[in-house]
């Protein structure tokens, strides 16, 4: 077998030591060749390429979830066909590692390269479904190019959170749970759309749902992790089934406490309820418009300001080392 490493030396868990030793293990085990990214964009670069290899069997992301998207991009870049791209297996070195983690693979580096190999050698592999976006056509947004995300995405709220995260890495500073938390609660304190919301979303052949304040597109549970607390905002969301979305009405203080309590609080049996609570499951297509330009995320990477946004769930897009 013939497999790619990607490796992001800025991975938030892993030294240079370590990924020195995970190199080792893997290239035991088969013909490998590691590549280091050097910009944002270089591992979809190296996805793509893999892609178009006639060669290359298994790509292999070292670092979070962010290089993970980055390599699911490259590869499907001319649509997904599991039967001839090369797999991927994935070998978290990020913060959270919420797709590694949604597959129940280990949480460590190294206990996840010793569980890759043992996958590799028992043939364990599974294809899964993976969301994708594309502008909506008749809007200033129709002109953006398709993305593939492989956990969650959201526009609104959530991606405004994201991108005060990323501010503040770029600054310098490391992605911590509490580096998260902090910039909830600031930008709940900024928020202009805590009462009315300015979202809607549109599904064929159902009315439409209007004034939503929060929208989160889950297409797998649990939609992320606070330390090792899983949070399910969609609990039935699967790599087997179409997209689901949560989504809420109203960012007011006593509508956080009851719902963020309810969030912390989630199982994979029960997720938020309430009055205020929109929630789908298993869709194929749909789109979420804004009355205003709203920040849009995918699997935690901020992708910018956006009004209007379609979403597709595709299954058995992708192949899977488990």
């Amino acid at each position: 077998m013939r497999a790619l490493l990607v490796v992001n030396p800025a991975a938030t868990t892993t030294s240079a030591r370590t990924r020195d030793v995970l190199i080792h293990a893997l290239a035991s085990e088969m013909k490998l060749e590691a590549v280091t990214t050097e910009y944002r964009g270089h591992a979809r670069d190296l996805g793509r390429q893999a892609a178009e290899s006639d060669d290359i069997d298994l790509v292999v992301a070292l670092g979070g979830d962010g290089t993970v998207n980055e390599v699911v991009n490259g590869l499907l870049h001319s649509g997904p066909d599991p039967e001839r791209l090369p797999g991927l297996a994935v070998v978290p070195g990020g913060s959270t590692n919420v797709f590694a983690r949604a597959l129940d693979l280990p949480n460590h580096p190294v206990e996840a390269t010793g569980a890759l190999l043992d996958a590799l050698r028992e043939g364990r592999e599974r294809t899964v479904g993976l969301g994708l976006t594309s502008g909506t056509p008749g809007t200033d947004d129709e002109s953006v190019p398709p993305r593939w995300f492989t956990f969650n995405a959201g526009l609104g709220f959530d991606a405004g959170v994201v991108g005060r995260v990323e501010q503040h890495r770029e600054r310098g500073k490391k992605s911590t749970h509490a580096l998260y938390m902090r910039q909830v609660v600031r930008q709940l304190i900024g928020e202009p759309h805590r009462r009315h919301g300015v979202i809607t979303l549109e599904q064929p052949g159902e009315d439409p749902v209007r004034d939503l304040a929060l929208s989160i597109v889950s297409n797998a549970s649990p939609w992320t992790f606070l330390g090792n607390r899983p949070i399910y905002a969609s609990p039935k969301a699967s790599f087997d089934t179409g997209l689901d979305i949560f989504g809420l009405k109203r960012l007011s203080t006593s509508a956080l406490a009851r719902y963020g309590t309810q969030l912390l609080t989630s199982s994979p049996e029960r997720g938020p309820r309430g009055r205020h609570v929109t929630a789908r499951h298993d869709l194929t297509q749909f789109t979420l418009h804004s009355k205003v330009p709203l920040p849009l995320q995918m699997d935690g990477d901020h992708l910018g300001l956006r009004t209007s946004v379609t979403f597709t769930g595709v299954r058995r897009a992708l192949r899977v080392i488990v």
